[in-house]
């Protein structure tokens, strides 16, 4: 796709790089076939296609309005469109780029600017969050229909095994799902306990920074992302009481491990941390990426007994975003668990971390539709690895939803 950037972005970093990405761009719309907006609106600039279209349009310095931030705003950024595009075109990183720009000239509503205000300075803040959700569960009988479907039961987390092993790996807590979920870090430390890994929580790591980089807060996400780095940093060195080096990064929700896997690429400006970033994001794995390795021995000590069908859904931040299929339903299988994929299993839930709350109604019609898909199935339970897929297809069903760890947890007791 021919370019022309406007002076205000042409030889800048973003801009370079929104030039290659765009030029990749051979307008063929394959994309549009698997982009879940634009097979419910049926708007081409609700597709990949055409948002990209109006991205070029704003580097070049057309004007920019409210419904060029409407259209890319409607976009999950679920990144199917990359799996589907045969030149390779980075979508993901094209529409970050887009988003700021637009941000920058586009004043939102102030009822818009409170609401995202307040999911930059509140979803990140561990303690704050964990405040709010439990207030959210004691007083959920007196809430709206709506609000009750955004909070889940209350979960506990059971037992974080004590024993301290030759391998060490570290686990990122997060900042939402030690409270919405705690049981899935703690059900993976127990399994890689019985499988002779001890699983380490640095304390003063947080927020992978993805929740405000989608929100156009990318200075704040870098800060983020910086932070974690500091706190992981003593531990992939090693000397943390005379340890050796941790020999990964393990993430259990896929949607903090794509960002964490591109921490090298985020930080790559930054003569401070560019070479930590990249070390770390090489040392990150999605939990799928560890458990294959153990697989033999989790053949051996399972004791499966009336689990039933079970139905995988893979986020789109793993299947897409990682690349990574095909992984979690090994690991399943090799427990004898009889896992299976819905159809359309590529699209999005609609979850898309605050995409839920920004745009409900797309959001609602594709956790229905894909909920439709896994009840086809015939499954008793659905699986998932990504917190925000789980809480998200759970507000929508009876059958219970969790995270496939949590299955291989049960496997082993």
């Amino acid at each position: 796709m021919q370019t022309n950037l406007a002076d205000f972005i042409k030889h800048t970093r973003e801009g370079e790089e929104a030039e290659a990405i765009l030029r990749a761009c051979v307008h063929c719309g394959f994309c549009t076939a698997t982009c879940p907006t634009y097979q419910l609106l049926g708007d081409e600039l609700d597709g990949p296609r055409g948002r990209i279209y109006l991205i070029k349009q704003v580097l070049e310095g057309a004007p920019v309005t409210d419904k060029t931030q409407l259209h890319l705003d409607r976009c999950l950024t679920c990144r199917n469109c990359e799996t589907t595009c045969p030149s390779g075109v980075k979508y993901g990183r094209l529409v970050d780029i887009g988003r700021k720009v637009v941000e920058q000239r586009v004043e939102r509503p102030l009822g818009e600017r409170l609401k995202r205000k307040v999911l930059k300075e509140g979803l990140p803040r561990k303690a704050l969050f964990g405040t709010a959700l439990r207030a959210g569960q004691i007083f959920r009988p007196l809430l709206s229909p709506a609000l009750q479907d955004k909070i889940p039961q209350r979960q506990r987390a059971g037992v974080w095994p004590s024993r301290e092993h030759a391998r060490k790996m570290l686990v990122l807590d997060g900042c939402a799902q030690p409270a919405m979920a705690p049981n899935i870090n703690a059900a993976t430390a127990r399994v890689l306990d019985k499988l002779g890994v001890q699983l380490i929580v640095a304390p003063k790591a947080g927020c992978c920074g993805a929740l405000r980089h989608h929100l156009n807060d990318h200075e704040a996400a870098l800060d983020d992302m910086r932070r974690n780095i500091d706190a992981w940093w003593p531990y992939v060195q090693g000397g943390q009481g005379g340890d050796a080096a941790v020999e990964a990064i393990v993430m259990t929700a896929s949607g903090c491990g794509a960002t964490v896997k591109d921490y090298g690429h985020l930080l790559a400006h930054d003569p401070a941390y560019a070479a930590k970033a990249a070390h770390i994001s090489a040392l990150t794995r999605d939990l799928s990426e560890i458990m294959p390795e153990f697989e033999e021995e989790l053949a051996r000590r399972a004791r499966v007994a009336g689990a039933g069908r079970v139905a995988y859904h893979p986020p789109c931040t793993l299947q897409h975003g990682q690349q990574i299929r095909g992984k979690v339903e090994g690991v399943l299988r090799a427990v004898g668990i009889d896992v299976v994929l819905c159809a359309d299993s590529h699209l999005c839930c609609g979850s898309a971390g605050s995409y839920s709350l920004l745009q409900p109604e797309i959001s609602l019609q594709l956790r229905d539709r894909k909920l439709a898909n896994l009840s086809d199935t015939g499954a008793d339970t659905i699986v998932s690895a990504n917190v925000g897929c789980t809480a998200h297809l759970q507000s929508g069903t009876d059958t219970p939803v969790l995270h496939w760890i949590e299955l291989i947890d049960r496997a082993l007791n």
